[in-house]
């Protein structure tokens, strides 16, 4: 398994928008980056990913499960960009700031921290676990 995060802006897509799309989850649409593109290709089917709140809130607050693996967007009438589809797992009981990743030395190289512009970004196993521990979920997933 691996594992992601993935960034919204909460006035366009937020995590009580999220759960709301229930099981059959709904398509990570509007992605025009080729590189966080080319990371939703390597995604599979079970991968887990933090929600993000990106611009003001800065924080992660959910996770999700990849339900469908790449296809094409259905915003993007080009046919050049591709999605995957993801279904609501669980709420960080204390959502993680971007400030509280940054001051966790252990995290200095997690691509949030490097390139915290990046909407779609891969996640070590290291980093998913100290994330999880820090926003006080039991078990990670």
């Amino acid at each position: 398994m691996n594992y992601w995060l993935v960034k919204s802006e909460p006035g366009n897509w937020s995590w009580d928008d999220q759960v709301k799309a229930g099981k059959s989850g709904t398509e990570w649409d509007g992605v025009r980056n080729y590189q966080a593109r080319n990371f939703m290709r390597e995604m599979k089917k079970g991968d887990l990913a933090f929600f993000y709140h990106s611009v003001d809130e800065k924080t992660v607050v959910g996770v999700v499960k990849v339900i469908k693996e790449i296809h094409p967007d259905s915003t993007d009438d080009t046919g050049k960009w591709e999605c995957v589809d993801f279904a609501a797992v669980g709420e960080i009981p204390d959502p993680v700031s971007l400030d509280q990743i940054k001051s966790e030395s252990q995290l200095e190289e997690m691509v949030l921290v490097k390139n915290s512009r990046l909407s779609v970004q891969p996640v070590t196993k290291n980093e998913w676990k100290l994330i999880s521990k820090m926003g006080g979920l039991k078990k990670p997933y």
